[in-house]
């Protein structure tokens, strides 16, 4: 039986042509902002593959509010199962060729414990599990952090120095930046964004009109002022386990960040040289895939501390389009980069086969 054509107007959602659509967003259902979990979510099998459906990646909408998959006292809570959209299912009986990565709904078996892909220019998901599910974010911080930084419009020729206050003491984390480096604001926030440096992102924090305290609630009236319901922040690095956000405020962060263009040629640099008291010092970015050729990647960062599992964001072309990629608690050094891997060919197959059976040589069953 050959694809019918409600499959192909659900994969048309690749179709370049949804460009000339980045002004349409939706709501997204939304509840209060949740307290910060002391426990990863447990993970499911349920995938949901969303068809005209939208999120936010620009400013707030509201709506009614929904169903949160949400951790409570310490507890692992079942991950919330979202019922697909009827014509997911279509989607998934067409795309045989890929049952060694895909469930038997048909959808990309990713092993992050929360996650959403999105199109970024106009707001469709493609793709969710536990997006509603608020949990720590790590060195994510750091995207709000530049974003924090560059809107206050300090100097990015100041020199700053790391002290002994930017040390990491609630978990003790090394750091290739020693006390008495002397960097500008630039740098800081060039090593903050690329190597997730904690004590750059301190210093940055710490230089701040009003010090850290100021800091910290310029990110949350930043993260308010994007429509970011399930996100507050505690510090400038993502160390604290009270930063928290759900991957569909990240989303909408993501998207928030990728209007930087420092922040685009910061986080996606795959490596840069700078002088640590007179030596240099070769640092790298802590997402491999900045430097694929299969990857065209605009914003990218990484978060991992041991609450929050790996996490990996990205704002990435794919089928010529930008999507935004938030995958949250992953499990293993390598998951959050697999993930993404799958993703990435799962729309490739997609569009491979929409364009087969445009040409009448669809798939049979």
């Amino acid at each position: 039986m050959k694809i019918r054509n409600t499959v192909l107007a659900v994969l048309s959602i690749f179709a370049l042509n949804s460009m000339a659509a980045g002004g349409a967003h939706a709501a997204t259902q939304r509840g209060s902002v949740k307290k910060a979990p002391v426990a990863k979510l447990a993970s499911s099998k349920s995938v949901a593959v969303k068809a005209g459906k939208s999120t936010q990646v620009a400013k707030a909408v509201p709506a009614k509010a929904g169903k949160h998959a949400q951790i409570r006292g310490g507890a692992r809570l079942a991950a919330v199962r979202t019922r697909p959209h009827a014509a997911a299912a279509v989607v998934s009986r067409a795309m045989p060729a890929m049952t060694a990565e895909v469930d038997h709904d048909g959808n990309p078996l990713l092993h992050s414990a929360a996650f959403m892909i999105a199109d970024q220019a106009t707001g469709n998901v493609i793709l969710e599990k536990n997006s509603d599910a608020v949990l720590p974010i790590a060195s994510i911080t750091k995207l709000m952090t530049a974003m924090v930084v560059l809107d206050a419009r300090l100097g990015l020729n100041d020199l700053l120095t790391i002290v002994q206050d930017d040390v990491d003491t609630l978990r003790g984390s090394s750091s290739h930046v020693p006390v008495g480096t002397e960097l500008s604001r630039e740098d800081m926030l060039r090593l903050a964004l690329m190597s997730s440096e904690n004590r750059a992102s301190a210093a940055l924090a710490r230089n701040f009109p009003g010090g850290v305290p100021a800091f910290v609630a310029a990110m949350n009236r930043k993260a308010v002022s994007l429509g970011l319901r399930d996100t507050r922040f505690s510090d400038s690095t993502g160390l604290n386990s009270a930063n928290v956000s759900s991957a569909r405020d990240l989303v909408k962060m993501v998207s928030a960040a990728s209007r930087y263009p420092l922040i685009r040629e910061f986080s996606t640099t795959a490596n840069y040289v700078v002088y640590l008291n007179g030596r240099p010092r070769q640092f790298n970015n802590t997402n491999a895939l900045v430097s694929s050729p299969d990857w065209q990647i605009g914003v990218s960062k990484t978060g991992f501390i041991n609450e929050s599992g790996k996490c990996l964001v990205m704002q990435a072309w794919l089928l010529n389009k930008p999507m935004i990629i938030v995958l949250l608690d992953s499990f293993g050094r390598f998951t959050r980069v697999a993930d993404a891997q799958r993703v990435k060919r799962w729309l490739e197959s997609a569009a491979a086969q929409q364009k087969l059976a445009s040409q009448g040589r669809g798939p049979a069953t």
